[in-house]
């Protein structure tokens, strides 16, 4: 029988690619947005994703869209780093009374938000959840939010994961930050600590773990977690390497983030407040444990990193060659302003 998956927002870097890996193991997906039509001609490589109008803010359009599904994908996040506090765990709620009613599983992308430096540099899932930050007091809520609802039946998957970075992945710290999407790569800047270890997943790896486990529902129990090793640089600034290696440029210039302008603006700017609190992360090692992941799979989906990076830089338009995708990324970037 073929299942069905909900994909709360494919329009992201990790939502579309869930999307795309669940569609080519013959799932039938359908994705939700308040503007269908548009969403749809932002994310022409989705192809046979069957779009329906809802708002994820809303129990009853999240309830339609779920009908009949075996799995919902939450990938929904407020934009911009902005008012989580009023959206992020309403638009759970929805989620959760969906799956209620549908009987599907939930699967819940995580991150290293709700850990504290108690359980640093290491984290495995039972690492003690003691966030320092506003956003992981948030992230920590939805997951305890769902390990309850799964106390009522129901059944979650919970994948936590590094930094993303991905060819249809610009809303993050790679495409913000790194690189500059829809441009030709000159120079590349690098946020952090060059010393500092980081952990960074490439999406398309991350999707096809997702997409595993969840056709390893019968190995499962109600409330799962998981780590996602990813790519793991033991000296993060090597990451800026590696990027200017992949694109044919090792000698372009390596800048510094102007974190001095983002404090200097941030009382004006809500979005460099944002910023700001998460910083530490990049000044710390912090890398996941993902030793049960592998014994459950058998192995975690891995891409080369030279050929991860090369997907990226040409599906963010960053390439010479690449008029094509760099008039995608243009238009990916004008349909989230």
């Amino acid at each position: 029988m073929t299942r069905t998956a909900l994909v709360i927002g494919a329009t992201g870097g990790l939502g579309s690619e869930t999307a795309l890996a669940l569609a080519g193991r013959g799932w039938r997906v359908r994705a939700m947005n308040r503007n269908p039509e548009a969403a749809a001609r932002r994310t022409p490589w989705l192809g046979p994703v069957e779009w329906v109008k809802g708002d994820a803010m809303n129990a009853a359009d999240v309830i339609a869209a779920a009908k009949g599904a075996d799995l919902i994908v939450h990938a929904v996040n407020p934009p911009g780093y902005r008012n989580w506090k009023k959206l992020a765990l309403p638009m759970l709620e929805s989620t959760i009374a969906a799956a209620a009613v549908s009987g599907a599983r939930i699967v819940f992308p995580g991150s290293v938000y709700n850990f504290g430096p108690d359980a640093f540099p290491l984290l495995n899932e039972q690492s003690p959840q003691n966030p320092q930050t506003r956003k992981g007091v948030i992230r920590l809520a939805m997951e305890t939010r769902l390990r309850e609802a799964a106390g009522e039946g129901v059944r979650t998957l919970v994948l936590r994961a590094g930094d993303f970075f991905g060819p249809h992945g610009g809303n993050n710290w790679f495409g913000q930050c790194l690189v500059r999407p829809g441009r030709r790569l000159r120079s590349v800047t690098y946020p952090g600590a060059h010393e500092a270890g980081h952990a960074w997943a490439f999406l398309p790896d991350l999707a096809e773990t997702i997409m595993r486990l969840a056709e390893r529902e019968d190995g499962l129990s109600a409330f799962e977690v998981f780590h996602f090793g990813g790519h793991w640089f033991e000296r993060g600034g090597d990451m800026a390497d590696a990027i200017r290696r992949a694109a044919g440029m090792p000698g372009a210039p390596l800048r510094r983030f102007p974190w001095a302008g983002v404090y200097l603006a941030s009382p004006f700017v809500t979005m460099f407040r944002e910023l700001i609190e998460m910083r530490y992360l990049w000044k710390i090692p912090v890398r996941l444990d993902n030793a049960r992941l592998v014994a459950f799979l058998g192995e975690e989906p891995h891409t080369p990193l030279d050929r991860a990076l090369r997907m990226t830089l040409r599906g963010l338009g960053c390439l010479d060659a690449d008029a094509e995708s760099t008039k995608f990324a243009a238009a990916s970037l004008e349909g989230r302003m």
